[in-house]
């Protein structure tokens, strides 16, 4: 089914309210997820309450828990999240950064041992709505397993993402390139084995190491493992996200693993720079739109799919969801109505506002 955007958030407020956070909270997380959603991320939408609730039920995810501060020394940020709701303590680090670093034009944030902080994406696009470019790197721990490093067939990593953000010109939207340095992330592979889709080829393996479409092999024992994108590129970004994320943070890289069922815990290392102490505004936006239209101008292997910028497919995605709606698939929409059980929200009372 397809769900009005605005319908599907007052759902995961009700849902995250239930679960103890309070309504800042709730509205952070839960337009994260929609947002998610909304530029065709599904594995870090909404879907995700199923997860935060479990997590929050059993302890390790805490509720109304802001980014508690470290250490503040100049252009220097360290953060800890204290388990909680990512979304919000990744925000909260993530301003502070902006801040700073419009004083000091260059800034470094930490956060270590936040609760899962979603699409990475989010963060680049916070950076670049303030003028900042901004790269960001994030590994995890606390959760099984899933990436085998090339030439491996047992997962030792997890999805590690990277983000790299520009700002936009009077022309050109905002660039921002988001993905897991593994094949898809965990939570895409979820999607397909909810669609009943095949994952694509090259990128998981079965226990054996040897290479399959079905992602059914990542959630069943024997577990298979999905791969680094790219071969050894891939797996090399992989390992700068254990050793800038894990290891400057103090979160720990992923062999420092304490527990490996207690639910995401994300570490992220982000640096911010202010482009116009370097280069004045006209000029820079001016080589900006030019590089831009220089690569747009490249006929098209097909003619009715123009060459495309980082970022353009989710901003074609997020025009056309909010226009037709969300598509929710039955497991879904199951794994939402599964967190309305968790927390004490009944089904018809989800179902009333959906529909």
């Amino acid at each position: 089914m397809n769900v009005p955007a605005d319908k599907l958030k007052v759902l995961l407020l009700e849902i995250l309210k239930h679960g103890g956070s309070d309504a800042y909270e709730a509205e952070i997380v839960s337009d994260h997820l929609i947002q998610a959603n909304l530029r065709g991320h599904d594995s870090h939408g909404a879907m995700m309450v199923s997860w935060y609730m479990s997590w929050v039920r059993a302890g390790n995810l805490k509720p109304n828990t802001p980014a508690g501060k470290v250490k503040d020394d100049g252009a220097f940020l360290v953060f800890d999240g204290r388990r909680g709701y990512g979304q919000r303590t990744a925000r909260e680090a993530l301003d502070a950064g902006i801040i700073r670093c419009r004083v000091t034009g260059m800034a470094t944030v930490t956060l270590k041992d936040s609760g899962h902080i979603g699409r990475l994406g989010t963060y680049g696009e916070q950076a670049a709505e303030a003028g900042l470019v901004s790269l960001h790197f994030a590994n995890a721990h606390d959760f099984p397993l899933v990436v085998a490093p090339v030439g491996g067939k047992k997962p030792l990593f997890m999805t590690n993402p990277i983000c790299f953000a520009m700002p936009g010109t009077d022309k050109t939207a905002p660039i921002v390139m988001d993905y897991a340095t593994s094949s898809m992330a965990y939570g895409k592979a979820e999607v397909y084995l909810n669609k009943g889709i095949p994952a694509p080829l090259n990128s998981i393996v079965d226990h054996k190491g040897r290479p399959t479409t079905d992602p059914k092999v990542l959630f069943e024992e024997p577990y298979g493992s999905l791969l680094p994108f790219g071969g050894h590129k891939g797996y090399g970004l992989m390992v700068f996200c254990e050793l800038l994320a894990g290891c400057l943070s103090g979160g720990g890289p992923v062999n420092t693993y304490r527990d490996k069922s207690t639910g995401t815990v994300n570490n992220l290392f982000s640096i911010l720079v202010d482009p116009y102490r370097l280069v004045d505004q006209p000029q820079l936006q001016g080589l900006v739109d030019g590089l831009v239209a220089y690569a747009k101008a490249c006929p098209p292997v097909i003619p009715d799919q123009p060459v495309m910028m980082p970022g353009d497919i989710e901003r074609a995605t997020l025009a056309e969801r909010q226009q037709l709606g969300i598509p929710v698939d039955d497991q879904s929409w199951a794994a939402i109505l599964k967190a309305c059980h968790t927390v004490g929200f009944s089904r018809q009372s989800a179902e009333a506002i959906v529909n």
